[in-house]
C-alpha cells in the first residue's frame, strides 16, 4: 500500500507546516478552486422556477461533472509524475493541501486562547469561525461545547476521510473525496435554494464520510483514558445525532473529556432541540477544550501510525 505512505508524509507535512497565508495568497488552495467550479455550475444550472425534478437532475449532473473534474485531475497528475521514492514525495506533497490537520488545530486553539483568558467576547467571536450556530448568547459551556463538536467532526471531514480515500487510491481519491466534501459544505444544506437541487451532494457526502467517521471515532476512542466507555459511549449515543455520522466522533471525544456534547442551539430565530450526547456527564469548560485538542494530537498519532503498519505491511 505504497499509497499509505504517500498519505503518511502528506499528513507529517501538513501537522507541521500547515497551509501558509503567504502560500494561500500566491496560489489560493484546492478547495477555492473547486469551489469557484461549484458556483459557476451553481449559476448555469440551479435556476429560479424549474421544477423539483429538473433541479434534483441538475444537481446530480453537478456532482458528476465536479467528481469527474477532481478525478481526472488526480490521475493526470499521478501520470506526469515521476516513479519511485521521488514520485511518491511529489504526490505527498499535492496530497498536503487537501488535508486540514494543522488548520483545524489552529481554528480550535484560536478559541481556546482567548476563553482561558475569560475574553468571552474574543472567544464568542472566535467559534464563530468554525460553527454556523448562532453564537452571541454563548457562555463559556457553549463555547467549549461549539468547539469540541467542531473538532470532534471536522477531524473526521477533514483529516481522517481524505486519509482513508487516500490511503485506498492515492491522490484522486483525496481529490475526489474532497470535491465531495465541498459539493456538500456549498449546496448539500437544507435552504430553499439547495434543498431539492443539493440533494445528491449531501447523500453522497453521507456515503462517503460513513467509514472515516466510524474509524475516526475509534481512533479518538483507542487513545481515550477509557477506551470501553467511549466505544459504549458510540454505540448508545451516535445514533441520536442529526448527522449520521457526525455524532461518531463527538460521541467518542465527549466519553474520553468526560463531557456532554451536542444538545439544543440556536440557528438564528430557530432553536434547534438536538439531543444531548454523553448526556449524563457535566458541561465542558476551557480546561475540557485545552484536553480535546490534546486528544486529538493523540488522534493524529494514532493515524499516522496506522498508516505507517499499513504501509510497511
Amino acid at each position: 500500500m505504497v499509497t499509505a505512505g504517500v498519505m503518511l508524509i502528506a499528513l507529517a507535512i501538513d501537522a507541521v507546516v500547515g497551509w501558509p497565508q503567504a502560500l494561500f495568497s500566491t496560489v489560493g488552495h484546492p478547495v477555492t478552486w473547486i469551489g469557484r467550479l461549484i458556483t459557476r455550475l451553481d449559476a448555469w444550472l440551479n435556476l429560479e422556477g424549474t421544477n423539483d425534478a429538473d433541479r434534483r437532475n441538475a444537481g446530480i449532473l453537478v456532482v458528476g461533472v465536479v467528481t469527474i473534474v477532481a478525478a481526472l485531475a488526480g490521475l493526470v497528475i499521478i501520470w506526469l509524475l515521476p516513479g519511485g521514492p521521488l514520485g511518491l514525495v511529489l504526490q505527498a506533497v499535492i496530497c498536503w493541501p487537501l488535508l486540514a490537520a494543522r488548520s483545524l488545530y489552529d481554528h480550535v486553539a484560536a478559541v481556546l486562547r482567548p476563553l482561558s483568558a475569560r475574553d468571552m467576547a474574543g472567544a464568542r467571536a472566535a467559534v464563530a469561525q468554525i460553527v454556523g450556530r448562532d453564537t452571541t448568547a454563548l457562555g463559556e459551556a457553549g463555547i467549549s461545547r461549539a468547539a469540541l463538536e467542531s473538532l470532534a467532526e471536522n477531524a473526521s471531514d477533514g483529516v481522517i476521510a481524505p486519509l482513508f480515500w487516500g490511503a485506498l487510491f492515492g491522490l484522486p481519491g483525496v481529490a475526489v473525496y474532497k470535491a465531495i466534501n465541498t459539493l456538500d459544505s456549498m449546496i448539500g444544506h437544507k435552504s430553499p435554494r439547495y434543498l431539492v437541487f443539493g440533494w445528491a451532494s449531501a447523500k453522497l457526502d453521507d456515503l462517503v464520510n460513513l467509514v472515516p467517521a466510524r474509524l475516526t471515532a475509534l481512533l479518538f476512542a483507542a487513545v481515550s483514558p477509557n477506551p470501553r466507555a467511549a466505544l459504549r459511549c458510540m454505540v448508545e449515543d451516535a445514533p441520536k445525532h442529526r448527522s449520521p455520522n457526525g455524532g461518531w466522533p463527538e460521541a467518542a471525544l465527549a466519553s474520553s473529556l468526560g463531557v456532554r456534547l451536542s444538545g439544543p442551539r440556536a440557528y438564528g430565530d430557530e432553536i434547534a432541540d438536538e439531543p444531548w450526547i454523553n448526556g449524563d456527564a457535566a458541561d465542558p469548560g476551557a480546561g475540557d477544550l485545552e484536553r480535546g485538542l490534546r486528544q486529538y494530537r493523540s488522534m493524529l498519532f494514532a493515524a499516522g501510525a496506522l498508516l505507517a503498519i499499513v504501509w510497511v505491511i
